[in-house]
């Protein structure tokens, strides 16, 4: 039980550190409320669980070779700066929270956190690397079933802390000033901006200084 603990534990820190995902999360539920952050975290974690199966039968290595690296980040900097630019266009949009939330929005919300998480490289590493490790040190000391369980754990832990992040930007929209709402949906437009840039410059390096 300590361990399986330990393992939601794991899959709450893989979900913590400031990035894009946690970036349009804050910025859909101050704009838009719960649902759509939420919505927007299960489109990262239904990519976390693609990235976790390619880890598991080993696919994920395809995914090292230099051309589709620079495709990955050339599409993550379009994703990215295409969404953070949309956000701080709608930066003083703040929908009502008893408007009830239209179904094509809401899946536009899931698709975005999806390829934002699904074309990010340090994702595709960032697996690679601790989940990677982690289901070889785990294959030695447990069966199958038990890894099962465990890799269920990290997943169940990244679920704990997209509903949190849902939470508590749709809790800010109910506190906060409307001045102040728009000055974090800019910031988190910015920061998406910001790291779309990044991706660029990655892409560029991999394409022109490779």
């Amino acid at each position: 039980m300590n361990t399986f603990i330990g393992y939601i534990f794991l899959g709450l820190s893989l979900s913590a550190p400031i990035g894009p995902i946690n970036a349009a999360q804050l910025d859909k539920g101050i704009r838009k409320g719960f649902w759509h952050a939420w919505v927007v975290g299960l489109g990262a974690i239904s990519a976390d669980i693609i990235f976790m199966l390619l880890v598991y039968f080993g696919v994920i290595h395809l995914l090292e070779s230099p051309f589709i690296k620079a495709f990955l980040w050339l599409f993550g900097f379009f994703v990215l700066v295409y969404t953070g630019i949309e956000s701080i266009k709608n930066a003083g949009v703040i929908s009502e929270p008893g408007m009830r939330s239209s179904d094509s929005s809401l899946a536009k919300s899931y698709w975005s956190g999806l390829l934002m998480s699904l074309f990010n490289p340090l994702s595709i590493l960032f697996w690679l690397g601790i989940y990677g490790s982690i289901l070889a040190k785990a294959a030695m000391e447990y069966p199958m079933q038990q890894l099962l369980i465990y890799s269920g754990a990290i997943v169940l832990g990244i679920l704990i802390w997209d509903v949190s992040m849902a939470a508590a930007s749709s809790m800010f929209r109910k506190v906060l000033t409307t001045g102040v709402l728009k000055s974090i949906s800019v910031l988190s437009g910015l920061s998406l901006v910001g790291f779309g840039l990044y991706f660029g410059v990655q892409a560029a390096r991999l394409l022109f200084f490779h």
